[in-house]
């Protein structure tokens, strides 16, 4: 806000206004701002234009003092002299403040004949740079619309943050509790790197999961290597996962790196571990035990340094009890455990899952993204998708392309639309004798699961009023 008042020129060399009545009021909220100046003066007339709009102000009057609060505390703006106990000592700040203070904006105070300098500070990431003597008005604007800048995108990131936690992580899709768990176990086990196990039906994503913990993990800038151990025989499978010296068998013509070794610093995922040969099992302990790897026809062992991830769909206990899986190697590569839970025990989680499949296949088909109708979808909530996620998404894809500008019922398979009409006489012949109130809570209580707690659709699906719906909610104790 400019300021046409009366001006002076302070002891300290600052333009300020004679009336301090009228002080520049943003309304933007309070930051914290770390003012590094050598002229005591000078760092206290910033900061007494700065607490008057709200901001709370921390001074140092030298780099050493700066990298100390830049390292212990935390701030929102950064305000600089440029030129203090050495001509780049504004620029160390700079770089101090872009490193231990990320989410923060730093701005450039300098003298005229420094303003190239400030101009290339810029470049390195400086908000902004205003020269001496300091219009203050001009100065508390400045710093005002560098806090506004962190506010915003503080509250940017929080919404991302929350619409991920709400539809989505990394690639997995869901809001279900289960899928809450799931989640919650990556982000406690992506920054260690003990080895996980991710178990679970097949199609349910497990490779997803394993994708998500390389990419929030500290090796998320190195490779990520997946590997599937099915139906490969032992002599391949120890020839990819290890490599091989020139001469090792016919054919070997030079030297020849395994996943392991290409992957070092990295994560390997190695799908399907439950088919792993036995006697490639205790090769696999070494490299897990001690990262050494010992490619075929060499003696010599290479030093390797991976995140492994594991998965399977088999119980890999029974397979330690019956002699299929040693039990040294289980224990290794379970250093933590992650389930993917069957889509039947998460079905709120389908429509969220239908609807992302929709616009993505849709994207990816060239193809404009149809509507799916109420009863489309709740035929496929109802389905008791055996293979899961996998054969949700190809049934989709099959809607997508049968279907004119909406998905309705008749675009549904015959095979799921059938299979829901005999679960449902099933369940229709189990509820025999059982009282009309039980029948009709667990109607409600299903329906808002099927339509992730959408109080307007359950009404309508139910054939009731909203509040009637609501007044049986309350009656029965359902959220």
């Amino acid at each position: 806000m400019p300021y046409n008042g009366p001006l002076q020129i302070h002891r300290s060399g600052f333009i300020v206004a004679t009336d301090s009545a009228q002080t520049d009021q943003t309304g933007t909220p309070s930051a914290q701002v770390l003012i590094v100046e050598d002229e005591v003066d000078h760092a206290e007339v910033m900061a007494d234009a700065l607490r008057k709009p709200g901001h709370v102000c921390t001074i140092v009057n030298g780099l050493e003092a700066a990298r100390d609060e830049l390292l212990h505390g935390n701030f929102d703006v950064i305000v600089t002299d440029l030129v203090m106990e050495s001509e780049t000592a504004g620029l160390e700040v700079l770089k101090l403040a872009s490193e231990y203070q990320v989410g923060a904006e730093t701005i450039m105070v300098t003298a005229h004949g420094d303003v190239p300098t400030a101009k290339a500070a810029l470049q390195g990431g400086a908000y902004d740079f205003i020269e001496k003597p300091l219009d203050l008005p001009v100065f508390r604007n400045l710093v005002a619309r560098a806090a506004e800048t962190v506010l915003l995108r503080n509250q940017n990131e929080q919404l991302r943050g929350e619409v991920g936690a709400a539809y989505g992580f990394e690639g997995i899709i869901g809001e279900s509790a289960g899928i809450r768990k799931v989640i919650d176990q990556i982000r406690k086990v992506a920054p260690s790197t003990i080895p996980v196990l991710v178990t679970g039906e097949s199609g349910t994503g497990k490779e997803l999961i394993a994708a998500a913990i390389h990419k929030v993990s500290k090796r998320a800038a190195k490779r990520y290597v997946t590997f599937n151990a099915a139906g490969q025989s032992e002599s391949l499978l120890e020839d990819q996962l290890f490599g091989h010296v020139r001469g090792a068998f016919t054919g070997a013509d030079k030297d020849r790196e395994g996943v392991f070794e290409y992957a070092d610093r990295g994560t390997v995922f190695l799908d399907e571990i439950g088919d792993m040969p036995l006697g490639m099992q205790p090769k696999l302990l070494r490299v897990l035990e001690n990262g050494d790897v010992v490619r075929l026809g060499s003696n010599d062992s290479r030093k390797t340094d991976v995140r492994f991830v594991s998965a399977t769909n088999r119980n890999l206990k029974q397979m330690v009890e019956r002699g299929d899986f040693r039990d040294d190697l289980f224990f290794r590569v379970r250093g933590a455990e992650i389930h993917v839970p069957p889509l039947r025990e998460r079905r709120e989680d389908i429509p969220v899952l239908v609807n992302h499949a929709i616009g993505r296949l849709s994207a990816d088909a060239g193809i404009s993204r149809p509507s799916i109708t109420q009863p489309a979808m709740m035929r496929l909530v109802s389905y008791s998708w055996p293979g899961n996620v996998r054969e949700l998404f190809n049934v989709v894809h099959g809607m997508i392309v049968n279907a004119d500008e909406e998905i309705t019922v008749r675009d549904v398979p015959d095979d799921v639309r059938e299979s829901d009409q005999d679960e449902e006489h099933s369940s229709m012949r189990g509820l025999a004798g059982v009282g009309l109130d039980r029948l009709e809570k667990e109607a409600i209580r299903q329906t808002l699961a099927m339509t992730s707690g959408n109080r307007e659709q359950t009404a309508r699906l139910l054939g009731i009023g909203e509040r009637t719906l609501y007044r049986k909610l309350k009656e029965y104790g359902l959220r």
